[in-house]
């Protein structure tokens, strides 16, 4: 006997959520376009001038008039740029370009705008992973990464000396005066080789896994003659220091390993007694019905998607949220443990912990 299911479907739910893909799909756009306005100069152009004309614009950028004027156009019917008709001029607001421009620091925006493309490049690769549950390969993730890492940087060395380093009392006149300091999961080193020029006494480490990474960082080093730190290409998890690091710092990189409660058992050995580990790991909700309170999500776990198609990750591996990582610091044999939630970024936690004395 067959059974017939009849499903009533609400017309207006339809109707809402065709207008939310309308929005999707033009904020998409307009993400990609606020990216090339960064890259091309544009807001930072605009932020020097009270109101001007796409050709005064396009003088100032020293780009090509006809291209700026349909960029201009994008940004009007997007809300970021202003335009007057009887003169025809466009005006950025100040309240706008707070937050797209290099002089906003840490609050600038446009490194995360960025990811858009790196998403769109790595899309066949994406797709594969799903049909045929390979990797992304590692080497093309971090080629792609690297290309903002070095932007990246720029706004968290302002965020580090801002909200992340005073987190640990009188760190930065350690800093200052010499500490021993590893970085885990250093990626292109770019802000690792900042800290090392801003305290030339300290002595800065950084390990990665990816090779390719780890050449240019150690090459980048050399050819600006920072002369206190080492990029080593190494599994994390595998650090094998005993006492040897006043300062471990982890930023972004537990809840991509497969085991990261063996990296803070190896990152606890490695520390001298008294000495700091420093964590940043993503605002994970203990329950999925939680996600959607955390501020910028979806482009989060759209980032940690990708950075999880590209580690080694087995299918059986571990979540890891905050509670989790407190206990594992905890059981591990830290103390002093602290949590913390930073007003420059919304989409992390932060720990603090000290490895006791003897």
């Amino acid at each position: 006997m067959t059974i017939a299911c009849h499903f009533t479907m609400d017309l207006e739910r339809t109707k809402q959520f065709e207008q939310t893909l309308q929005q999707i799909i033009n904020q998409s756009s307009l993400s990609l376009m606020i990216s090339v306005g960064h890259r091309t100069g544009l807001f930072d152009t605009l932020e020097g001038m009270e109101t001007a004309t796409r050709q005064e614009i396009a003088d100032g950028a020293g780009l090509f008039e006809h291209y700026v004027g349909a960029w201009l156009t994008t940004m009007v019917a997007g809300g970021i740029v202003e335009y007057d008709s009887m003169f025809k001029t466009y005006r950025l607001p100040p309240e706008h370009a707070f937050w797209l421009t290099q002089s906003a620091d840490s609050k600038n925006y446009m490194a995360n705008m960025q990811w858009f493309s790196i998403f769109s490049k790595l899309e066949d690769e994406i797709v594969k992973s799903f049909r045929e549950g390979d990797r992304i390969p590692h080497s093309l993730f971090a080629s792609l990464q690297s290309e903002i890492d070095e932007e990246q940087s720029k706004s968290a060395i302002n965020g580090l000396f801002k909200h992340v380093l005073p987190l640990v009392p009188n760190l930065i006149m350690q800093l200052c005066e010499g500490l021993d300091v590893l970085e885990l999961d250093c990626g292109s080193g770019s802000t690792l080789m900042e800290l090392a020029v801003m305290f030339p006494k300290s002595r800065f480490v950084g390990y990665d896994h990816s090779e390719e990474l780890i050449e240019n960082a150690n090459r980048v080093a050399n050819e600006r003659n920072i002369e206190n730190i080492t990029f080593i290409n190494r599994d994390i998890s595998q650090i094998h220091a005993i006492n040897s690091f006043d300062l471990i710092t982890a930023f972004d990189v537990l809840h991509y390993q497969e085991y990261p409660f063996q990296v803070l058992d190896e990152a606890f050995a490695a520390l001298r007694p008294g000495g700091i580990v420093l964590i940043q790991d993503i605002a994970t909700p203990s329950n999925l019905d939680q996600i959607q309170n955390i501020p910028m999500a979806l482009h989060r776990y759209a980032i940690s998607s990708m950075r999880w198609m590209a580690t080694s990750r087995e299918k059986d591996s571990i979540g890891w949220e905050k509670e989790m990582t407190c206990q594992t610091l905890e059981d591990i044999g830290f103390a002093g443990i602290e949590v913390h939630e930073l007003p420059h970024d919304l989409m992390n936690h932060y720990y603090v912990a000290e490895k006791p004395n003897a």
